[in-house]
């Protein structure tokens, strides 16, 4: 058995990326330039939801954009 299969045959997905502070203001930078926001999640493997908090200030609101 393989570090990625579990007992019952299935296969684990390995986690998906965490954003960090300093990838905030590049990825606020891209929403203001009109980027959909599934590419942007794509790029950093996270789901789309999580790149629309940022966009809405739910998450990461005291980090500016980049210029």
């Amino acid at each position: 058995m393989t570090e990625d299969t579990e007992p019952s045959g299935g296969h684990r997905r390995k986690p998906s990326y965490r954003i960090k502070p300093t990838d905030v203001p590049i990825i606020k930078k891209r929403i203001r330039l009109g980027e959909f926001l599934n590419r942007i999640a794509a790029d950093y493997d996270v789901n789309p939801g999580r790149i629309a908090e940022i966009k809405k200030g739910l998450r990461f609101a005291s980090i500016p954009e980049q210029n």
